[in-house]
């Protein structure tokens, strides 16, 4: 008995020495770095102005941001949000998180909330047929609810996530190679001459247009305009908040964590459409696209990033043709949709900087010739 109880305490001895106090040490040091980034920032806003370059987020800053597990936070929320919910405990807690994050439910297809068996069901809602009106002479149109964090002219191969904070069109969309075969990438390609590369009709240029998907907004995301996906690269990426106030902090946000890039073609060339995951996301599902599997282990996704040829072959073909509005996926709470996109020079958007805007909506101005080509067809 007294052997068992040295052998007891001698355990446990050994539990604290070896993980229990290098956990609590790391966790200090962990939060005392924390707090000394959030001082710092402080410190920065109350003595720059707004965009100033110094509001920008320094290397350091973004690795020890980094070491934060979102991923594992991201999946332990992914399976919260999926617990089964007893019916009496659905319409206070349902109920809740509608007040707090302005959920409409006048719109929901389904507004009964006892009806909604966990909370990923209640994100994942549909609406009512006409709620959503598709707007049927624009030619590019809103691909979900959400808020707009910045549109415009691809410039030198850079876009801004935010104003005054860019990110690398290359490092977003990896090699431009979507055919099936070995990837070529020209040595020394520049930024402009990759942006080039893209255009199909050199007399177009690039544009590109961030909306971001707050948690209380409808979670579905369509296609904005008719195209064919031939193309997929999944990069597994980190799970950083995509917060407006943290794509004003870390510049190439979008560039650092998980997306699916999908890539086609439409009637002026060049067309893609990113759906961006982020912290407590825990997934993102495109209907067509069984195959993709994100927010999954580093083991299992281990390299950068991964391809998917969706175009014919001497046999088959996974495209998928989509007509504007239709539905191509979701998420699991809020995030960000990237698109970009070939187009006469004359296109020009139609939206602000932090506008509020609603899926189906026109994207751009009625004077543009691809407002004139949709009204003709």
């Amino acid at each position: 008995m007294a052997a068992t109880t040295v052998f007891k305490g001698a355990k446990s001895s050994r539990w604290r020495r070896f993980v229990l106090k290098p956990f609590v040490f790391v966790q200090f040091f962990f939060g005392i770095g924390l707090l000394a980034i959030a001082l710092k920032q402080f410190r920065r806003k109350n003595t720059h102005p707004a965009q100033s370059p110094e509001l920008i987020a320094k290397d350091w800053e973004i690795l020890y941001y980094r070491i934060i597990p979102f991923r594992a936070i991201s999946r332990a929320w992914g399976w919260l949000t999926n617990c089964h919910l007893p019916v009496w405990a659905r319409r206070p807690l349902l109920g809740l998180y509608a007040r707090t994050f302005n959920c409409n439910l006048e719109e929901a297809k389904d507004g009964n909330l006892d009806n909604y068996s966990c909370l990923a069901e209640f994100f994942r809602r549909k609406l009512k047929n006409g709620v959503r009106p598709i707007d049927s002479a624009s030619a590019v149109v809103a691909p979900s609810d959400g808020t707009v964090l910045n549109f415009g002219r691809v410039t030198a191969g850079m876009m801004e996530q935010v104003k005054g904070v860019s990110y690398s069109l290359g490092e977003f969309l990896g090699p431009a190679y979507w055919r099936n075969g070995p990837e070529v990438q020209p040595a020394g390609q520049t930024e402009l001459e990759y942006e080039k590369s893209l255009l199909v009709n050199k007399d177009n240029d690039l544009f590109h247009c961030v909306i971001y998907l707050a948690p209380g907004d409808y979670h579905c995301f369509h296609s904005p305009v008719d195209w064919t996906v031939n193309f997929r690269r999944h990069f597994p990426g980190a799970l950083l908040s995509v917060n407006p106030s943290i794509a004003k902090w870390v510049a190439g946000l979008f560039s650092l964590n998980e997306r699916a890039v999908y890539v086609g073609r439409w009637k002026h060339g060049f067309f893609s459409m990113t759906p961006v995951g982020a912290t407590n996301v825990g997934s993102i599902r495109v209907y067509a696209d069984e195959k993709l599997r994100t927010n999954c282990t580093k083991w299992a996704l281990p390299l950068p990033y991964y391809d998917r040829y969706m175009g014919p072959t001497e046999t088959d073909s996974d495209e998928i043709p989509l007509h504007k509005g239709e539905i191509f996926g979701e998420f699991n709470l809020g995030s960000t949709i990237v698109l970009i996109f070939e187009a006469p020079k004359d296109f020009e958007f139609k939206i602000r900087p932090g506008e509020k805007i609603r899926m189906g909506q026109p994207l751009h101005v009625t004077g543009s010739s691809v407002k004139q080509e949709a009204a003709a067809h």
